[in-house]
């Protein structure tokens, strides 16, 4: 349940910081590996995020 629900939110919300913040790590490189985001999803995000 636990790797579900923090799928789930990574998924909707596209926040690395807050699934990070829910499960405890202190690295975001963990939470990415937690997830297994690929590369090319966190290229697909950065190029859809607008500064």
């Amino acid at each position: 349940m636990r790797r579900t629900k923090a799928t789930l939110t990574y998924k909707r919300t596209k926040n690395l910081r807050a699934v990070q913040l829910l499960l405890g790590h202190s690295k975001l490189e963990s939470t990415v590996r937690y997830l297994g985001i690929e590369v090319d999803d966190a290229l697909e995000i950065s190029e859809q995020t607008e500064i």
